[in-house]
């Protein structure tokens, strides 16, 4: 049955985030100079944000087996955060459908979705100008994505999106201002901050009105799926084949990246400003922080 009535307060950010939309959405053909060549001698990210950074193997590689290295891992990354936006684009159509379509709110989610199709598409063709494998998960945390696109919804949908989006935009907010970084790349970032923003928006207002309506055991429930699925995300952002680019197994080089202090760090650091939201909003907490715990994120 299709929901009507929105709330006056959903209706006022949804006109904001459409107006918004209007002025400032970027197409990536346009702005993006795709047919430059990559500067030689210039990194797909920050050396230090690297998995492998400061370690014994780190030392191992010469100067291009590095900066190799540093396109791999930004390839895994944008490789799966096309996998997740592929997942959050049946999720926000499924959102979609229960409202009256008339109302900004639904029409903002849909605005959402065509913003989502475009960034997956820069991100293929930035993987593929890197000429870099595609880097999505593989066997069951493909399958799980699947399923998860058909079924995840509510506060657990609002809040594994954050994390998702905003730990990755973190860090392209960094590269962004980054010269050692591919101007590729740094192109990539601008478009991806840009609207980013206003998909973070609209996802923190929904789950700041959601939480308060759950039960003591659906917010456990949705605690938990949450943390699940986002440290799952950030966990596979490296995926272990990118080592086999310098010649390293992927076991290894996996086993030296998870022993990586500056490795833990930096994963820290890119969601440590969403969980801190998530936590404020009650989104984090209870039996569920075992979770985060082990996932070395808190």
């Amino acid at each position: 049955m299709t929901r009507t009535l929105i709330p006056a307060a959903r209706e006022q950010v949804a006109s904001r985030l459409l107006a918004s939309s209007a002025r400032h959405t970027l197409d990536p053909n346009v702005e993006i100079d795709w047919d430059a060549p990559l500067v030689e001698g210039r990194w797909g990210m920050p050396p230090e944000r690297t998995s492998l950074w400061g370690t014994e193997l780190w030392e191992t590689l010469d100067e291009a087996q590095r900066i190799r290295l540093s396109e791999h891992e930004v390839a895994s990354m944008l490789s799966v955060g096309l996998w997740f936006e592929l997942i959050l684009m049946q999720m926000l159509t499924r959102y979609a459908y229960d409202f009256d379509l008339r109302e900004g709110h639904a029409q903002y989610a849909l605005t959402e979705v065509g913003d989502e199709t475009r960034h997956s598409v820069m991100f293929a063709r930035a993987v593929a100008a890197l000429g870099t494998p595609d880097y999505r998960p593989h066997g069951l945390l493909h399958r799980f994505g699947g399923l998860y696109g058909h079924i995840g919804a509510g506060a657990s949908m609002f809040a594994s999106v954050l994390v998702a989006e905003e730990a990755t935009d973190r860090l392209q907010r960094e590269a962004l201002h980054d010269e050692r970084v591919q101007l590729l790349l740094r192109a990539v970032s601008r478009v991806h901050v840009v609207e980013e923003a206003r998909h973070v928006r609209f996802a923190r207002e929904e789950l700041a009105r959601l939480v308060p309506t759950l039960s003591r055991a659906a917010l456990e429930r949705e605690r938990w799926l949450t943390a699940l699925v986002s440290c799952e995300v950030v966990n596979a952002l490296v995926q272990a084949r990118v080592y086999r680019a310098v010649g390293l197994s992927g076991r290894v080089g996996r086993t030296a990246a998870l022993a990586n202090p500056h490795h833990a760090a930096t994963k820290r650091f890119m969601t440590e400003k969403v969980l801190g939201f998530l936590r404020e909003v009650g989104m984090v907490g209870g039996a569920s922080e075992i979770v985060w715990r082990r996932a070395g994120l808190t």
